[in-house]
């Protein structure tokens, strides 16, 4: 399988929302990046949005 291209996305954020992103991403030893696109990935699965090369599954590391 071809592995997919990435894109960046900047967005500003209130930075105890940062913090409590950056604490949830450490307590699962993840990145900031790979955290926010877990919850996304989680958000969209239980929202019945769809996301064209993705498994529905999120699997915690």
């Amino acid at each position: 399988m071809a592995a997919t291209k990435t894109t960046t996305l900047t967005f500003r954020i209130d930075p105890n929302l940062k913090e409590a992103l950056r604490e949830a991403a450490y307590r699962e030893h993840r990145s900031i990046a790979n955290m926010v696109e877990v919850l996304i990935l989680d958000y969209c699965g239980r929202n019945g949005i769809a996301i064209e090369g993705k498994d529905k599954a999120v699997k915690k590391q």
